[in-house]
């Protein structure tokens, strides 16, 4: 690769992040009827399904990269990958996308935090702990489905292990080799779950265009992002990620009317601040 087309492809790794939200929000918006008519997990599953059976067919990984460690990688990323997919899909199926994705968004945020310390990272945290106050509780109690905010803690959870594995997986493969075998150790892994969960009387039709969604979500995001990944930190990933809560919450308004209160707005911010504060100090500071 001669040097400009370095420096162009440099350049376009923001863009490649931030259109990875971009379609993945307005996908996730888009679906949320048929995550009710077939059941979070089984819509889930069938998109992974539907993911993984294109990339096998145009993304194929190339023998020699399918090394033991390679796929130890890959499989891994596929366990984060079908956790944060599933644990969202139940999660958005309970509470607005807006607030779901800003509660998901500790998880890059605890990967910001944990590569820094002192009293400042501390702040952050804290920061980021009462914005998710401000979206679960109010005066009366809680503001929306308590399991709701358990599912988006976990997807949370998968996230921060999803960007830590991306960056190794795609320096294990080329192209997207590396996102063929975890999209398909997701849909495995997500299997009995999906048979379990999905609803009785489950049209072919909803069953037939969610597995094809799976093209649009996660394909196309999760590709944008591993490519964004294999030119940037994950410190760096993670200041640009701290855009995704507020283009979750416009495409829900946008999208499915979800009004937001004043209160839910300025914990999404808290959450945002914290992200980027936490995510700029540490790229400062490596």
């Amino acid at each position: 690769m001669s040097t400009a087309e370095r420096e162009h492809w440099e350049g376009s790794a923001p863009a490649a992040a931030i259109g990875s939200m971009v379609v993945f929000q307005s996908a996730m918006a888009l679906t949320v009827p048929l995550l009710l008519a077939l059941g979070p997990s089984a819509a889930t599953w069938l998109r992974l399904i539907g993911a993984s059976a294109v990339l096998w067919i145009v993304a194929r990984p190339r023998y020699e990269e399918l090394s033991r460690r390679a796929i130890l990688i890959a499989g891994l990323l596929g366990v984060a990958t079908c956790g944060m997919a599933v644990f969202y899909a139940e999660a958005i199926a309970r509470i607005p996308l807006g607030m779901t994705t800003a509660i998901q968004f500790l998880g890059p945020l605890g990967v910001a935090v944990a590569a820094s310390s002192g009293l400042r990272s501390a702040m952050w945290a804290a920061l980021a702990g009462l914005g998710v106050v401000l979206l679960a509780l109010t005066r009366s109690g809680w503001s929306v489905d308590p399991v709701g905010i358990g599912f988006a803690l976990g997807a949370a959870a998968a996230w921060a292990g999803y960007i830590l594995l991306t960056k190794r997986v795609g320096q294990a493969f080329a192209g997207l080799g590396g996102l063929t075998v975890s999209l398909t150790v997701a849909a495995m892994v997500a299997t009995p779950v999906g048979l379990i969960t999905l609803k009785d009387g489950a049209s072919g039709w909803a069953m037939a265009a969610s597995a094809v969604l799976g093209v649009l979500v996660p394909v196309v995001p999760y590709g944008l992002e591993m490519l964004a990944l294999r030119r940037m930190t994950p410190r760096a990933f993670g200041v640009l990620m701290s855009l995704d809560p507020a283009i979750s919450t416009l495409a829900g308004f946008l999208l499915l009317h979800q009004a937001i209160s004043a209160q839910r707005a300025v914990g999404i911010l808290c959450v945002v601040a914290a992200s980027v504060g936490a995510s700029l100090r540490g790229t400062a500071n490596s």
